[in-house]
């Protein structure tokens, strides 16, 4: 009697089915590339030829971090391609507001059966945001778990690297006493609040529902894209006045702002001062949930805030002009 032979395939795991992968994608990751990258995709390490010739004191500035439970929504919806630009941009987002100029973008996508047409689409939206914001996407892993993930289930993880002059490296250390806070509109949820969202929403709605508050479903609604600040900040970085950003993700408006204030300073939000959407409304009155956990758990509408000196107002306000940004003032620096 011969003993049964076990393969790779036969554990879950199948080598071609990758390799098809990364054939797929070539030509799409390939068009985020510029000139300084040296690498194709595929090697043990992705290569990016660094130019600061016009830096003076280089500092490199890097992030990590991932969807949270916004795939789920993916999951019921079967839609993929959003989730890999929400991950791109929230990365942008939390080196841009440093000053930095985003460099390159490394993904991790994990999954206990892949699925080429789900793996491609999740990748295409990497590729599509990293475009969008002057990125390249350097490289990836792409990781086949069985029995870690239930069936039509994956995870995602990307890295962002950028680069900024020192001497123009944005901390918050300037940020005075009658600072103002001016607020930029979000997308939506963008990627955080996602579990208490679900919990409360999905009680009671399918996500192909349309309640009367929304002018979408459910889950066009939440997975409406986590937007791109960078044009705006690239343009308002270095005028004068220009004090500190904050980028509003988990812990909300004040978690995230108060992180950039110098010791001896406070946030004065004005919470009346622009409207919700009304998907924010629509969770806080369904779940009866409690102001203090709205505020932490959700942006509320505000994706980003600058903080700024009165003098800066008026010049700011025409860089928001010309980029057709609408602009709030939703409270000072006490």
């Amino acid at each position: 009697m011969s003993e049964k032979k076990f393969t790779y395939k036969d554990s879950g795991v199948d080598i071609q089915a990758g390799e098809d992968l990364v054939n797929s994608i070539k030509d799409v990751v390939k068009e985020t590339h510029n000139a300084n990258v040296v690498s194709n995709i595929g090697g043990f390490g992705a290569l990016f030829s660094a130019d600061f010739k016009n830096l003076r004191n280089p500092v490199l500035v890097s992030s990590v971090d991932g969807v949270g439970t916004k795939l789920i929504v993916a999951f019921k919806t079967n839609t993929y391609d959003t989730v890999g630009q929400d991950l791109v941009n929230h990365c942008v987002n939390d080196i841009a507001v440093c000053g930095a100029t985003p460099l390159f973008f490394l993904d991790y996508f994990s999954t206990g059966k892949l699925e080429q047409h789900i793996g491609y689409d999740v990748i295409r939206g990497f590729a599509k945001a990293c475009k969008e914001n002057g990125v390249a996407l350097i490289g990836g892993e792409t990781a086949e778990m069985p029995d870690i993930y239930q069936k039509g289930e994956f995870d995602l993880a990307g890295t962002i690297v950028g680069v900024v002059d020192r001497d123009e490296l944005i901390t918050g250390e300037q940020i005075q006493k009658e600072d103002l806070l001016i607020g930029f509109k979000s997308t939506g949820l963008h990627t955080n609040g996602y579990s208490l969202a679900r919990k409360v929403l999905f009680s009671k709605f399918d996500v192909n529902d349309t309640p009367e508050e929304l002018s979408s479903s459910i889950g066009e609604e939440l997975l409406k894209v986590h937007k791109s600040y960078l044009p705006l900040i690239s343009r308002l970085r270095n005028k004068k006045g220009i004090h500190g950003f904050s980028h509003i993700t988990g812990g909300g408006i004040e978690g995230n702002t108060k992180r950039i204030l110098p010791d001896g300073l406070k946030l004065s939000v004005k919470w009346d001062s622009w409207e919700r959407p009304s998907i924010f409304s629509l969770i806080q009155k369904l779940g009866n949930v409690p102001e203090e956990d709205m505020r932490s758990s959700f942006n509320l509408g505000i994706g980003l805030i600058a903080v700024i000196s009165k003098d800066a107002l008026s010049e700011m306000e025409d860089v928001c002009n010309e980029l057709g940004e609408e602009w709030i003032q939703i409270g000072k620096i006490v």
